[in-house]
């Protein structure tokens, strides 16, 4: 478990880079708002066609841990183009290489964590706080190192990252074959995706992605336009984030109490109003707190749940290409729209308006999974 823990923590402060300061390292190359949008995207996008293609890999090889690792190499391989181009065109290249390896994983490890927990789905958030520490570390130790000297050396921390993802997911081992008998092995994967709860939930998970879009595209540059340091703003996504561990660390408890549905729509309903005090409220540092701390539902226990419906409604043998599925419909799709979107409204409608845009994307996720999960 260690070892998924370790491989957890560098996938994941990655994000803490990626996400928080990489449209400033576009913005320091002088990039428009639109084309700060673009690269930014091609993370969602390489996350909507890569999970489904690696993970027909991995039925063929009969080895998930080796997919893994062999695409964590090569994600770190194309870091290295990073440090030779700074055109448009060139980080479009480079990117698209990087993203397309690195988010070949995550299903797949997912899906392996699932394995070797069997039926305890709800010590999952446990390992995955890894994942956290992980972004919490890099986006607290970035946001440091970044006030002191130039944004500039943005691409060798990538790649030091994905260097360190490399190595743990050597470490990672496919679980050993169960026995056990799932109350849904006899259904075939297309027929389960055709119930309307699967359809619901992934069409409110699309829409949930969409709504962290703004957020994960231009939450600094918002921050940074309203007079705060960088410092400043890495300990507030490391505010968000020590929410979220908080968040996985209950789940066992919170998932005894009460049902996932039930928490599902919270996560929902809390989104809406978490990205109206982003928009609305940014120079009242209080409810700017607030709202990041909400982080811990809107991504924490919303994707700790979301991985224990998959569990639940997907036998042993459909885990990888549910994971697979779910992460390209929701991080992938979702996140291309929601990346898209507010590249094109931030400079011509304000941030207010992309905020509330990402509200209104999180209100519809709610309105599914009211009316889909009964």
């Amino acid at each position: 478990m260690r070892s998924l823990s370790a491989w957890y923590f560098f996938y994941f402060a990655f994000v803490g880079i990626f996400a928080p300061y990489f449209a400033l390292y576009l913005n320091h190359l002088h990039l428009s708002a639109w084309d700060i949008g673009v690269l930014t995207a091609l993370m969602p996008v390489m996350r909507l066609l890569a999970p489904g293609l690696w993970s027909l890999i991995a039925d063929q090889v009969g080895r998930r841990a080796v997919v893994v690792r062999t695409a964590a190499t090569l994600a770190a391989v194309s870091a290295l183009a990073l440090l030779l181009v700074r055109d448009f065109w060139g980080l479009f290249f480079a990117l698209s290489l990087i993203a397309f390896f690195w988010s070949a994983s995550l299903p797949l490890v997912e899906a392996i964590t699932l394995g070797h927990l069997h039926d305890r789905s709800d010590r999952y958030g446990r390992i995955r706080i890894g994942g956290s520490v992980g972004f919490i570390v890099a986006v607290l130790g970035a946001g440091a190192l970044l006030d002191v000297v130039s944004v500039e050396h943005m691409p060798a921390l990538i790649l030091l990252l994905l260097i360190g993802l490399a190595i743990c997911a050597w470490l990672v081992r496919d679980p050993p074959p169960s026995n056990r008998v799932h109350h849904r092995d006899h259904v075939p994967l297309k027929v389960a995706l055709g119930r309307t709860e699967v359809r619901a939930f992934l069409a409110a998970g699309f829409f949930m992605s969409a709504a962290h879009g703004p957020l994960y595209v231009f939450y600094s540059l918002h921050l940074v336009n309203h007079g705060y340091d960088k410092t400043t703003i890495g300990l507030l996504w490391s505010l968000g984030v020590i929410a979220e561990i908080i968040a996985f660390a209950y789940m066992p408890r919170l998932m005894r109490l009460t049902t996932l549905r039930t928490i599902l729509l919270a996560c929902f309903a809390l989104a809406v109003l978490r990205f109206l005090l982003i928009g609305w409220t940014p120079d009242i540092p209080f409810l700017l707190l607030m709202a990041q701390l909400l982080h811990g539902v809107t991504f924490g226990a919303y994707h700790a749940a979301s991985v224990a419906t998959l569990h639940q409604w997907f036998p042993p043998r459909h885990q990888a290409h549910a994971q697979a599925l779910y992460g390209s419909l929701t991080f992938g799709a979702g996140g291309i729209l929601g990346n898209i979107a507010s590249g094109s409204t931030w400079d011509a409608l304000g941030a207010t308006f992309t905020y509330s845009m990402g509200a209104a994307f999180a209100a519809f996720g709610l309105l599914l999974i009211w009316k889909g999960l009964r």
